[in-house]
């Protein structure tokens, strides 16, 4: 991907540098559990014969009760204790498709004449008090409706690449793009009225989940669209973030772990739907064909 090496953005918080919270055992209260930490509880499950996933309660959470405060104040960035040459530009790479996303999202609420809030995106190592509570980096990326803020270690791109099998520049945008897709999601409402539709309808809970997701994944595309449309994608670019689409379904992640694949279990859709949803909002570049719940 072509992209311009503006330093940091004044959306991110570097917290790489922090000690974290939360060591004494994984808890998300409010937010929803990456994909690191599916591939754990998929083993467990495994291991003991019993499905530890419904502990999950399907994808994305919305903050409720008390939620643990952050641990720094938000827009002070604490420098890490070691950072390599790579690691920083790494850093501003993510930077550029926060900005550059945010941008895109911006101008598409300002068409249909609404206001777009601005997510911030949070580095951290090991550890992270949030406000939706305390999470590892095991629980992989992920999405705090209660403080509208993505959480990354930038260690699961080394995991994305060596254990997914999915790398490139445009596979790591995909990931921060999909989770935006979730603020999008928290922006408008749909978030909160899949919620609803959760306690009305708990037998439909995981396939809501699975639309929930499979929106974020169309919302990515609509990115990757703008994306080509301003000369910014290369050769491969695509391909990149379609084979990190198709490498975190449910189906692979079950495979990986050696669990049966059972599609009624899915919280977050097979490889080929994510994919499909992925390209479709590519394709199309418009909110309107992203509408994953018009079955649900």
């Amino acid at each position: 991907m072509k992209w311009d090496d503006n330093g940091p953005s004044r959306d991110l918080e570097d917290r790489r540098g922090e000690s974290g919270g939360g060591r004494g055992g994984f808890r998300l209260g409010g937010g929803r559990m990456g994909i690191g930490g599916f591939i754990v509880l998929l083993v467990l499950s495994v291991v003991f014969k019993t499905d530890l996933t419904g502990a999950l309660g399907g994808g994305t959470e919305s903050g409720s009760g008390n939620p643990e405060p952050a641990a720094s104040v938000p827009g002070v960035s604490t420098p890490p204790a070691q950072s390599s040459a790579g690691e920083d530009t790494l850093v501003n790479y993510m930077s550029f498709v926060l900005d550059d996303a945010q941008q895109n999202w911006t101008r598409i609420f300002t068409e249909r004449n609404a206001q777009y809030e601005r997510a911030r995106l949070v580095l951290f190592r090991d550890a992270v008090n949030t406000g939706c509570g305390a999470a590892e980096s095991a629980a992989g990326p992920f999405y705090c409706p209660a403080d509208q803020k993505v959480y990354i270690d930038l260690g699961f791109y080394d995991d994305l690449r060596r254990r997914f099998g999915a790398p490139g520049d445009f596979a790591q945008a995909y990931v921060l793009a999909h989770e935006l897709g979730h603020h999008v999601q928290n922006v408008t409402g749909t978030e909160r009225q899949m919620r609803r539709l959760q306690q009305q309808r708990p037998g439909d809970r995981n396939a809501l989940s699975v639309a929930m997701e499979l929106q974020a994944d169309c919302y990515a595309g609509i990115w990757g669209k703008h994306a080509q449309e301003a000369g910014k994608l290369e050769a491969g670019d695509i391909e990149e973030a379609l084979k990190a689409a198709s490498a975190v379904g449910d189906d692979r992640i079950s495979e990986m772990s050696g669990s049966a694949i059972r599609p009624e279990s899915f919280t977050h859709g097979s490889a080929a739907q994510r994919m499909t949803w992925f390209r479709r909002g590519f394709d199309t570049g418009r909110v309107d064909a992203c509408d994953t719940f018009a079955d649900r």
